[in-house]
């Protein structure tokens, strides 16, 4: 029965501190809102499982951590410098059809992890994206190029049999043979692609994708020639 009213007494005071909270911390979950909810629930538990808390001491930390909550978050609105110290800056991830690889590396994500976001946004060709950020809570934003959103086959009354999907052939200087035969080609004439594009080893590569139509799209690892756009929170 302990344990009963504990649940019944603090269930609705953490329900109604989170929706104090607003929405933005159930939604987004920036790092120090994640902190906050996790820092919530470990009180809650504690309390539920452990008869020797003093069950007022929990009541007093949930609204300090509810109203300590509130607080940051109109900090953060009135002065944006103490925001960036708890709350991470979008970073560019890829940039014209390209992955930067210092920044996917600078925020610990893997070239699986951009791929399979990009997926989640129906793109499945790396080189239809002009722009895309990780924002500061960890999800994906794309800006598409121009002439891949404009306008739809559909709008031009234009029949595609196959959409438009590319495959990873290099990732990390290793090369995936088996997609090369998938797509009836070869080590050679992938070397002889390279070539073309100026880069004379796998090793320089971060990402290398290809067509049905046998479009090499290449990422380096080290490339200067990339413009990337000052994004800031």
């Amino acid at each position: 029965m302990l344990i009963t009213g504990r649940i019944i007494t603090i269930l609705p005071l953490f329900l109604f501190i989170t929706i104090l909270m607003g929405k933005r911390a159930i939604g987004e979950l920036p790092v120090f809102d994640v902190l906050t909810v996790i820092t919530l629930g470990s009180v809650v538990g504690a309390d539920i499982a452990d008869p020797n808390v003093e069950h007022l001491h929990t009541v007093y930390a949930i609204i300090l951590i509810g109203v300590f909550t509130r607080l940051v978050a109109k900090v953060k609105l009135n002065n944006r410098n103490i925001g960036k110290w708890i709350t991470f800056d979008p970073t560019v991830v890829i940039q014209d059809g390209r992955i930067i690889y210092k920044n996917v590396k600078q925020i610990h994500f893997t070239i699986d992890n951009i791929l399979s976001m990009l997926r989640e946004k129906d793109i499945f060709d790396i080189s239809d994206v002009q722009t895309a950020v990780i924002e500061g809570n960890g999800t994906l934003s794309v800006l598409k190029k121009p002439q891949k959103s404009t306008v739809t086959l559909e709008d031009l009354n234009i029949h595609q049999s196959v959409a438009a999907i590319s495959f990873p052939v290099i990732v990390e200087g290793h090369v995936y043979q088996s997609v090369l035969h998938e797509l009836g080609t070869d080590g050679a004439w992938l070397h002889e692609e390279l070539k073309k594009q100026g880069v004379s080893s796998v090793d320089e590569v971060f990402l290398g994708t290809l067509d049905i139509q046998k479009n090499l799209q290449v990422s380096l690892k080290e490339d200067s020639s990339i413009q990337i756009p000052p994004l800031y929170n």
